[in-house]
Formats: C-alpha cells, sequence, structure tokens
C-alpha cells in the first residue's frame, strides 16, 4: 500500500490543498457519498488543527494518506505538533437539548467519529497523531 505525504501550514487557507491531496487517489469508481463523507473528515480534522493546536501562528500540520479504494479503504494520519489533545475523548453533544440548549461546537468530531471506520490517536515525539481509516463503497 503506497503512503504519501503532505506539510502544509496549519493555516484554515491551506484546506484546498489538504482536500486535493485527500481525494487524489480517489476515481470516478468511488461513490459520491463516501467522497463526501472523506472530505467532511478532512476539513473537520484540519481546521480543527489549524483553530486550535497552536497557541502561536506558525505550526505546519503533516497529512499522511495510503490506501485508496481497495478492500483497505483510506486512512488519513494528521499530525501537528500543538498542544497534546485527543479529539476522540471529547464527549458527544447531547443531541436531546435543544439547539438553543447545546453548547457551541463539538459536533465536527462527533461526525467525524460517526463517520470513519477505525479512528486512533497517539501522542508521541511531542506530536499529536490522528489516524482515521474510512472504506469506500461498504455502504452500496
Amino acid at each position: 500500500m503506497k503512503t504519501e505525504e503532505l506539510r502544509v501550514e496549519a493555516k484554515v487557507e491551506k484546506l484546498p490543498a489538504v482536500i486535493e491531496f485527500v481525494t487524489g487517489t480517489l476515481t470516478d469508481q468511488c461513490p459520491m457519498r463516501d467522497r463526501m463523507h472523506i472530505e467532511l473528515v478532512t476539513e473537520e480534522i484540519f481546521v480543527n488543527i489549524a483553530s486550535y493546536a497552536y497557541s502561536e501562528p506558525g505550526g505546519f500540520a503533516t497529512i499522511r494518506r495510503s490506501g485508496g479504494e481497495g478492500p483497505e479503504g483510506l486512512t488519513l494520519t494528521f499530525i501537528d505538533s500543538g498542544a497534546p489533545y485527543d479529539p476522540l475523548q471529547k464527549p458527544d453533544p447531547d443531541l436531546t437539548l435543544s439547539i438553543d440548549e447545546r453548547p457551541i461546537g463539538g459536533l465536527g468530531v462527533f461526525l467525524v467519529k460517526k463517520i470513519v471506520d477505525e479512528a486512533h490517536y497517539n501522542y508521541e515525539g511531542e506530536q499529536n497523531i490522528l489516524t482515521v481509516r474510512v472504506l469506500i463503497g461498504k455502504g452500496e
């Protein structure tokens, strides 16, 4: 399984390049639903890194992509050197509350956890490493 890597400044303006990199191995055979899910997951994770990982501007994010549309699915690893933070430990929002009662934020991480087939976080070498895997065509 081929692995490729992209390193970019952790700035929201870099999101289009990150999405293009992540979806670069997907073919026309990839179901639109899966493509949209992959783009949503990528956007939520990268924007969180760009918005919250670093207390001062100038940080970077590395996105590692492996796999694709075979049975192994697409595996994405997001790496940053920001403050240690495991988004998978964030409690899910209480969806029984009305929108007015619900605190702002948290829905993006919740969506990521619901969309991906596997997710793992670890902190090593002073880096946050979040790996997610999405199976392609499983809903077909």
